[in-house]
Formats: structure tokens, C-alpha cells, sequence
């Protein structure tokens, strides 16, 4: 492996960016380029990125009409990934992912928005990723669309509102519909951003349920760098 890589995080709003990540990044050494939507830049060559990270938003991928790139940057992860270079998505990301991959994304049957419950499934295990498997776990979600699980790919993760919350794609290509990235700062953000979003429901918490969980980052962030070295090993 290459021991500098070259990753781009495809960003579409300033406010869900790629949170820890960054900071895992920058330990390992490695190059992190942005290509930020919302500011107008292009897209990348491919052959200028090793690893892809793509965040989130609050637009769906149907939203063509509002978003004139959206339609382009699926068209482009679809070429990524059958380059066989490694991807990782978050929210959004899993959802163009998906879309990329010829699947059909959708409204769920709700909003689930806040610290809920998720399931790792047995699934995952195969893939050799975690020294100690985390079976379930509270993690940020912040979704109301949801994704059929693309031909090939492995299922990895639901919730009792959401039973396809993650997926596998040829060992390679992670799709993940819920947040481990995050830290305080960057839920904060997210409910100053689109605390229109927080309306009663029973998968919604009010913002200050919300921001006053604390006990969850460290160990998410644990599952997640264990994502981003299993990728990024890929790499040869």
C-alpha cells in the first residue's frame, strides 16, 4: 500500500462535513482533498483518488431539478466503483451509493432523526473488519429516505424503523445510512442547520435530547476508524 493516500470527501453542504475522519486523516498521514457541491467545484479526476468519502445533506438524490450536479456525481461514483477503487458513504452518500449502483432510494415510512438503536448484523462479520464486533449500539441518524440494497451487496446494519441501514458492495464499497463521524460540534450544527426538521414523532428527539447525549462518540468513532483502516488496507 501506498503510504500516502489521496482521498477526496465529496461534501454538499458546509455543515456535514467529514468529521473525525479528518482528524484520522491527518494521524495517518495521508492527503484529503474536498470537493464541495454547494461552492460549484467540479469533480475530480478519478485517477487522482485513492479512497472516496461521500457525506451527506439534507437534499434527496431525485432532487435533480434543484441540484444540477446530483445526477453527474452519481453517474461519476458509478465509474469509481467499477474501477474497483475502495468507497465509504455516509447518509446521502449511502444513498447516491446506491443509486450509483442502479437501486432505487425512496422515502421511508418516517423520519428517524436523533440517537437511536442500530444493529450491526452477523453479516459483517465475514469481512474480518473489527477486533470485537459491536453487535448494537446507540448512533446519529439524521434520514427520512431509505435505499433498496443493491444486487451484490452484502447488508450490514437496520434499525427497527430502517431495516437496510448499511451495505457492503464487493468488499469494498461501504454504504452506511447513519452518522459515526460526528462529534458535538458537528451535531450542533446539524440542528442549527435543520432543527425545522425536529417536528413531534416517535423516532424524532427534540434538540435537547439531541444535544445532551454524550456518551456515544468515542466508541463510534472507535467502529468507524476500524471502517476506515479495513479500506484504506485495500489499497495496494
Amino acid at each position: 500500500m501506498n503510504d500516502i493516500l489521496k482521498i477526496n470527501c465529496f461534501m454538499h453542504v458546509p455543515f456535514e462535513g467529514p468529521g473525525v475522519m479528518a482528524d484520522w486523516i491527518q494521524e495517518k498521514g495521508h492527503h484529503l482533498e474536498y470537493t464541495r457541491f454547494y461552492e460549484g467545484d467540479g469533480l475530480p479526476e478519478a485517477s487522482d483518488v485513492d479512497l472516496l468519502i461521500i457525506m451527506g445533506g439534507p437534499m434527496n438524490v431525485f432532487d435533480y431539478h434543484m441540484h444540477g450536479w446530483m445526477q453527474e456525481e452519481i453517474d461519476w461514483v458509478g465509474e469509481f466503483i467499477h474501477s474497483g477503487k475502495p468507497v465509504l458513504g455516509v447518509c446521502l452518500g449511502a444513498q447516491i451509493i446506491a443509486a450509483a449502483l442502479g437501486e432505487d432510494v425512496y422515502p421511508g415510512p418516517g423520519k428517524e432523526i436523533g440517537w437511536h438503536n442500530l444493529q450491526f448484523l452477523p453479516s459483517l462479520g465475514e469481512f474480518r473488519i473489527f477486533k470485537a464486533l459491536p453487535v448494537a449500539r446507540k448512533v446519529f441518524h439524521w434520514h427520512g429516505d431509505t435505499f433498496n440494497i443493491p444486487k451484490g451487496a452484502i447488508r450490514i446494519a437496520s434499525s427497527q424503523l430502517f431495516p437496510n441501514q448499511g451495505f457492503i458492495y464487493e468488499r469494498r464499497v461501504l454504504a452506511l445510512q447513519f452518522h459515526l463521524e460526528m462529534t458535538p460540534e458537528t451535531v450542533r450544527g446539524m440542528v442549527d442547520m435543520c432543527g425545522d426538521e425536529l417536528v413531534e414523532g416517535t423516532h424524532i428527539q427534540t434538540a435537547d435530547e439531541i444535544l445532551s447525549e454524550t456518551s456515544y462518540f468515542e466508541s463510534n468513532q472507535q467502529v468507524l476508524f476500524q471502517f476506515l483502516d479495513y479500506l484504506c488496507a485495500l489499497i495496494s
